[in-house]
């Protein structure tokens, strides 16, 4: 049998949990965007802050995969996970901003379930992405995930057959789909994540 030689430093693991942690807040910033009352220019300056530290933390992975003789799994996971949780944050980013430059008044209350849904799967990914380091009681976590993925998809049809029900006019539909679009894929990305988690646990193993 050949061996497998890791590394005792544990940075790439921590790197992860931070970058997992930042789309907690992340999700928390959509939260407040989309709610009522918010200074919306306030709320969208600290997204633009957190998705820039995101930023970092996945510069800082890369760099490290560079520099490292020896990675705890596969490069090119490594790689693909860490570019993956940056697009969870991206898209939190890009919903957002959309809102604060669309100026909406007036938010579907659907997107309420969205939003959950996002701030839910930032959560259970945040909380499974320590457990990486010992690859142990992760299942739950990607069947979870994928549940909230395929309510995702529900709530996003309901709300696009809301918007083309004749509620709203032509230029708030255009407003509206691109921010529920926005909300969509972010929710796919972090199924994506999880199902990057899902494979290196399969190869891990």
């Amino acid at each position: 049998m050949a061996l497998r030689f890791k590394p005792v430093d544990s940075v790439f693991y921590e790197l992860f949990s931070e970058s997992a942690k930042r789309l907690v807040e992340g999700a928390g910033l959509l939260a407040e965007m989309l709610g009522d009352g918010c200074d919306r220019e306030d709320v969208a300056r600290r997204m633009r802050d957190a998705e820039h530290d995101s930023d970092e933390t996945t510069h800082e992975i890369v760099r490290r995969v560079n520099s490292t003789f020896v990675t705890p799994f596969d490069r090119e996971d490594i790689y693909s996970l860490a570019s993956q949780l940056d697009d969870c944050m991206d898209f939190m980013e890009e919903a957002v901003d959309l809102t604060l430059l669309y100026e909406v008044d007036r938010l579907p209350s659907e997107l309420g379930q969205s939003v959950d849904i996002i701030q839910r799967c930032a959560d259970l990914t945040a909380e499974s992405m320590p457990k990486l380091k010992g690859m142990k009681d992760l299942e739950a976590y990607w069947i979870e995930i994928n549940r909230l993925e395929n309510a995702g998809d529900k709530y996003y049809r309901r709300t696009v057959a809301k918007l083309f029900s004749g509620q709203y006019d032509a230029l708030e539909v255009l407003k509206l789909k691109d921010i529920v679009d926005s909300l969509e894929h972010a929710i796919d990305a972090f199924e994506k994540v999880a199902n990057i988690i899902e494979q290196i646990h399969v190869k891990e193993s």
